[in-house]
């Protein structure tokens, strides 16, 4: 399966009404977790946030060209 990098946020039973709300959504939930954390503790929350999505994906071919992507934009 390769990796999907087209807009695909979405939550069941919810309907959007503009393509890019669920997204929005996404990333308000993002920020908001952040919140009145410390640089150290954010960065520990995005490295178990990668490492749970990482094991919910799986599938190692799909991981290593999510990263190999996401290295190409640092």
């Amino acid at each position: 399966m390769p990796l999907n990098t087209q807009p695909n946020f979405s939550e069941a039973g919810k309907r959007y009404f503009q393509a890019y709300s669920p997204g929005d959504d996404f990333y308000e939930l993002l920020i908001d977790t952040h919140r009145d954390l410390s640089d150290e503790q954010s960065a520990m929350l995005n490295a178990r946030l990668i490492l749970l999505l990482a094991n919910h994906i799986g599938d190692i071919a799909v991981l290593r060209e999510a990263l190999q992507i996401a290295r190409e934009g640092v």
